[in-house]
């Protein structure tokens, strides 16, 4: 039995639609999700909005885009899951919003810095790519994919859209500290996702989720596709220390991530069931 608790949809990154997500989770005999899209909760409202079979638990949830406390930095990403939110809490719809409005003023900035290292590639064509959904990166690599400057998304990314390439612009986020207040707010739990993204040593990652911790952080995203087996149980080792539940999930983006698959990962990745049930008793 398995289940996993991070996974994106149309409705952010992800290139599988929330009605795809839920079938093939019931294909691969998951027994719970939880749908976590980057600063928007549009595709849980859909899944919530048309509902699950009885045999797939169903978890509303949101990863946002923030930042560490200080003194801490991230040499990567840094990002705040929220599980069992209400997504009509007023002041996380307005964060969100927030976030929203300023990812749209960023992605005209990528593809300006495109055009000026003279790629052909325009707003107009890259919103056309994402059919209707939340314009991001993945579109912009899917042109420059579909244009032949690069043979792959995880090419485009390397050379020009990920954090330190040359087309490169940072997005909005939340200073950690408000994540987690909006979250609780929302009556749910905050989550440190995928710790190995953040770039830290072990004893820096200690002394970073006992800040965390400090602030309002319930769980820690053990359980992750690109952690390995040593990382997943120093993971575990620090959750039990500082009094933090687990999680797990497989970062799931669809054909945007490819070598990641639903529930699974890279093929190794098995989230247990008692992190669902443990993040259910978590809730208040």
């Amino acid at each position: 039995m398995a289940v996993d608790l991070h996974i994106h949809t149309t409705a952010s990154d992800g290139s599988s639609s929330p009605c795809e997500v839920v079938e093939s989770a019931l294909k691969i005999g998951l027994t719970a999700i939880a749908v976590t899209d980057h600063d928007t909760v549009d595709g849980v409202r859909d899944i919530l909005t048309r509902g699950t079979p009885r045999s797939l638990s169903f978890l509303p949830g949101v990863e946002i885009s923030s930042t560490p406390p200080d003194p801490f930095h991230s040499k990567g990403s840094f990002h705040i899951l929220g599980y069992g939110v209400d997504i009509a809490s007023p002041p996380l719809v307005q964060a969100l919003e927030d976030l929203r409005l300023e990812r749209e003023m960023r992605n005209p900035k990528m593809v300006e810095k495109l055009q000026g290292l003279g790629i052909d590639i325009s707003l107009e064509e890259v919103r056309a790519e994402a059919l209707g959904q939340v314009v991001g990166r993945p579109h912009m690599a899917a042109v420059l994919v579909r244009k032949k400057v690069v043979n792959s998304t995880a090419e485009a990314f390397g050379r020009y859209l990920a954090k330190g390439a040359s087309a490169f612009v940072e997005k909005g986020r939340i200073g950690c500290e408000n994540a987690i207040s909006l979250i609780r707010a929302a009556g749910g739990v905050p989550v440190l996702a995928h710790p190995v993204t953040i770039g830290a040593q072990r004893s820096e990652l200690k002394a970073l989720l006992s800040t965390l911790a400090s602030l309002g952080l319930a769980g820690l995203e053990a359980y992750y596709s690109t952690h390995t087996r040593v990382f997943t149980r120093e993971m575990l080792e620090l959750a039990g220390t500082l009094g933090l539940f687990v999680t797990g999930g497989s970062d799931y983006h669809g054909a945007f991530k490819p070598d990641i698959q639903l529930g699974v990962g890279r093929g190794d990745l098995h989230v247990p069931d008692d992190c669902y049930a443990t993040l259910i008793d978590a809730l208040p």
